[in-house]
């Protein structure tokens, strides 16, 4: 593969890591196809395949572990399934009313909401919201740093032939 088509698919996989921060763009998932894309039209191999086969084990893992840690957060303040899904509401409610800042200001605002009606205690609702906060921060971090391990991925494996 030409130096330029490398440089292409080292531009996707820089846009799919601001991804991993700006929800409008599917990070990881950029990162993976563009990997996946090079291996594939750079004449596949057994190099290319085990490059391959990395990122789509780091691409999975990423992804369950963005969407497990918030759960899991919740849960342990106590918060229902119903208020992480109210959440997920009000981030496509808050995306639409003021695009990408919307998404986050939307889940935390519902997430606050649903706990307070719930437990009719703000100081509550506020520690439930907290955790999940801390949780969907903790998920973002370990997105972007799994983002970078695939590109870290991919770079050795340009670098090794």
């Amino acid at each position: 593969m030409s130096t330029t088509a490398e440089l292409v698919v080292l531009a996707v996989m820089l846009i799919g890591l601001v991804g991993t921060v700006v929800p409008v763009l599917p990070g990881l998932l950029l990162i993976w196809a563009a990997g996946v894309a090079w291996a594939w039209l750079d004449g596949w191999g057994p190099a290319r395949g085990v490059t391959a086969a990395v990122l789509t084990v780091l691409l999975v893992v990423g992804t369950v572990v963005k969407y497990v840690l918030p759960a899991r957060s919740a849960r342990g303040a106590g918060a229902p399934r119903r208020t992480l899904l109210l959440g997920a509401v009000g981030a496509v409610v808050g995306f639409v009313a003021i695009p990408v800042v919307g998404l986050v200001v939307g889940a935390v605002v519902a997430v606050y909401l649903a706990e307070l009606s719930r437990l009719g205690d703000s100081t509550s609702a506020w520690a439930s919201t907290r955790a999940v906060v801390i949780g969907i921060g903790v998920g973002v971090l370990v997105e972007v740093a799994t983002g970078l391990l695939m590109v870290a991925v991919w770079v050795v494996s340009v670098l090794a032939v």
